[in-house]
């Protein structure tokens, strides 16, 4: 038998600390400015009788929950010390919090084509100029977040809430529209057009997160398994890939596990396998691999399938 009679498994560790920092001081900032700029609308849109801005306000205010919800989930996950009991601490919060931000785009929308209706049943009149100072104000709140949310690598969360602020840029946008509309072309229609096009624009957005938060929920492989399959057989001494499987504890830890067969070499060699087994699997963007290499004399049938279901 050779002297390799044994698997051998090589883990490599992951640090998230200064990625998940980041990303927990953005969405903090960012749900307190937003926070801000709602209690700005809705005092405007109270005080000179705009519809539009108290919608847009209410729009901001269900982001503002979805920021506070994904900083809670950041931040606690960034702190939470399990131990051995919590293999990747509480990082998988990252997706559900993502997940629920999705849903509550979904009665956003349905809010938004609601107000769009009863608008063009009855317009109302508006103080035109304090509703497109407030609408401006607004928007520069929302371009100001999307900044500090756009720099760098933008995790699930930072994505969720980068498309809530783009809804809450166009319901801007489109308060001001609308309003100079009805101001100079004497067209009301204007402003329910304007919010369905809002609407459709977050409806979009829900799609994209949702779609995101439950891949890695569901654990779909974020990389090709039949592409890395490949590239791992081309590898310097892998005969074949017995065993692979690669998912996402959140957007920013890829996590995977492989069984290869080898051919018998030195120790030297054996162990330039495995380097650049986890070279290739780094440069996939897998942040923490477990890789098994199995020889020639150990691979008994039974016991190499009872090992392939075990991961």
């Amino acid at each position: 038998m050779s002297q390799h009679g044994h698997a051998h498994e090589e883990t490599e560790e992951y640090e998230l600390t200064t990625e998940t920092g980041s990303s927990t001081r953005r969405l903090a900032l960012v749900a307190v400015v937003n926070f801000l700029g709602f209690l700005a609308e809705l005092a405007g849109g109270l005080l000179f009788g705009s519809v539009a801005l108290i919608s847009d306000a209410l729009h901001m205010l269900f982001d503002m929950l979805a920021y506070a919800m994904a900083f809670g989930a950041s931040y606690t996950a960034e702190r939470f010390e399990g131990g051995a009991e919590w293999s990747y601490g509480l990082h998988r919060l990252e997706p559900v919090a993502a997940f629920l931000n999705g849903i509550l785009l979904v009665p956003m929308v349905g809010y938004i084509l609601w107000e769009s209706y009863q608008r063009f049943l009855d317009p109302v009149e508006i103080d035109p100029t304090m509703t497109l100072i407030i609408a401006v104000g607004g928007l520069l709140v929302n371009l100001g977040s999307v900044y500090i949310v756009q720099g760098g690598e933008m995790s699930l969360n930072e994505r969720g809430a980068f498309y809530h602020l783009l809804g809450d840029a166009g319901g801007s946008v489109a308060v001001i529209i609308s309003t100079l509309a009805v101001v100079t072309f004497d067209l009301p229609v204007a402003d329910p057009v304007a919010a369905i096009l809002i609407g459709v624009l977050v409806l979009v957005s829900a799609g994209k997160v949702l779609r995101g938060s439950t891949s890695i929920l569901l654990e779909r492989s974020p990389i090709s398994p039949d592409k890395l399959r490949n590239e791992l057989t081309a590898v310097d001494g892998v005969e074949d890939v017995d065993d692979i499987h690669v998912w996402q504890v959140c957007s920013q830890l890829t996590v995977a596990t492989v069984r290869l067969q080898y051919e018998p070499t030195s120790l030297d060699q054996h162990q330039a396998i495995r380097s650049r087994v986890h070279q290739l699997l780094s440069d996939h963007g897998i942040d923490h691999a477990t890789v098994e290499l199995v020889g020639e004399m150990e691979r008994d049938p039974e016991t190499a399938d009872n090992t392939s279901h075990n991961h």
